[in-house]
């Protein structure tokens, strides 16, 4: 169980990079409308830097939201399953996943290697270099992939893991259900 405590452990670093991400965002687009509108020169980067940081911060949070089950998932007919099936179900979800996550490796790969090599820039005004924005779709998609086969085993060993559910002060769930 080291393996999926280590991918766990690396994922959640990748989660917690890109909630920073969100919060150097916030100050850029904030001096972006302050340039505009009180002193009428609007910046060529701000916006610009926030969309290329945009991608990122959602693409790295990816791969530890699949283990805390964040992702839509039909669970409404899983809930209706024994827990053998439900447990059988999860176990052939991660394979489907995991092929979804090599074909599109197979593909942004070579693509981000490509923009990397030609030093692709992004053609507006402040032109920067977008290598690095690309060059997060192979990593997150190799997260994802390594954190599916750290939950696969982990639902192989452990079975399904029990969700985390928030509570508010009162005793429910954010749908309404009262929690005991």
């Amino acid at each position: 169980m080291l393996f999926v405590r280590a991918i766990t452990g690396l994922n959640r670093l990748f989660f917690l990079l890109s909630a920073g991400l969100l919060y150097a965002m916030a100050p850029l687009l904030l001096i972006d409308v302050v340039c505009r509108y009180l002193f009428d020169s609007p910046t060529v980067w701000a916006s610009e830097m926030a969309l290329l940081l945009f991608g990122p911060m959602f693409l790295l949070a990816g791969p530890y939201v699949l283990h805390l089950k964040g992702h839509v998932a039909m669970d409404v007919v899983r809930r209706l399953l024994p827990a053998r099936a439900e447990r059988l179900v999860e176990l052939l979800n991660f394979p489907v996943i995991a092929a979804f996550c090599l074909i599109l490796l197979w593909y942004a790969g070579p693509l981000a290697l490509e923009s990397w090599q030609y030093g692709e820039t992004s053609f507006s005004a402040w032109n920067p270099q977008i290598w690095w924005t690309k060059a997060t779709v192979p990593l997150a998609l190799l997260l994802l992939l390594l954190q599916t086969v750290a939950e696969f085993v982990r639902t192989l060993i452990e079975g399904p893991a029990p969700e985390e559910t928030v509570t508010t002060p009162s005793g429910t769930t954010p749908s309404g259900e009262v929690k005991r």
